[in-house]
Order: C-alpha cells, then sequence, then structure tokens
C-alpha cells in the first residue's frame, strides 16, 4: 500500500487488496460495493456454502486503532440491514450467511497487514 494515499483512496485500495485476500483464502467473490438507498456492504463473497458481507477497514500503522475497531454498532446495523435486502432481493434466505471483516493494517514498511475476522458480528438487531 502507499502512504502518499488520501482516506478515499486507501479505501478503494484496501478493497481491492481485501478481495485478493479473500480469494486466496478460498473465497468466491460474487459482488462488490453493493449499494442501495440505505448503505452499501464492501464485498459479497462466497466461503464454502457460506454467504458472507464482508466489510473492509483498512488504516494506516500510525493511526490509533485497528481498522476493525471503528465498526460502530450502528454501522454493524445499517451492514444487516443492507445484508437483509440482498438476501431477499436474491432470494438466498436459505442459505447460511454471515458477516465477516477484512482489517488491513499499513506499515510503516507500506506493506499490508491482513486479519480476516470471520462472523465478526451478528444481525440479530436488523429490524432494531
Amino acid at each position: 500500500m502507499n502512504t502518499k494515499l488520501n482516506h478515499k483512496q486507501l479505501g478503494e485500495k484496501g478493497e481491492s487488496l481485501a478481495v485478493q485476500f479473500l480469494k486466496e483464502q478460498g473465497y468466491r467473490i460474487l459482488k462488490r460495493n453493493y449499494r442501495i438507498k440505505i448503505g452499501e456492504i464492501d464485498i459479497i463473497a462466497k466461503d464454502e456454502d457460506t454467504l458472507c458481507f464482508v466489510e473492509v477497514k483498512a488504516r494506516k500503522k500510525e493511526d490509533a486503532y485497528f481498522p476493525f475497531e471503528v465498526i460502530s454498532q450502528p454501522k454493524q446495523r445499517k451492514i444487516s440491514q443492507v445484508a437483509a435486502c440482498y438476501i431477499s432481493d436474491h432470494d438466498c434466505s436459505d442459505q447460511y450467511m454471515r458477516f465477516d471483516v477484512v482489517s488491513i493494517l499499513e506499515t510503516q514498511e507500506g506493506e499490508a497487514q491482513f486479519e480476516l475476522i470471520k462472523d465478526a458480528f451478528d444481525a440479530a438487531f436488523i429490524s432494531s
């Protein structure tokens, strides 16, 4: 990763890196940047028979927090609501599903460190 990137560019680069990383982990990418009126999901993929809604967080090493720490409950709720719309629109309510997070931390040397958190949060509060 390049330390000269602005926040938006870092996010876009992070998502591209996350797609490659997920493929290396055996995921099959179904959709990238699934957007509807109420929000967005970064990556929708299959991990074997499980439908995965993946949030990507990329940060620089000098930031005071780890990337996955910024996924608040309101953000989780929004992701859950968007996932519910995807499930409804794509008739896949009979599939196992989960919410994963790919955390990408850029080191001072410009390298990317990945952390995959499977089942990072649940959708218990979709209707909240």
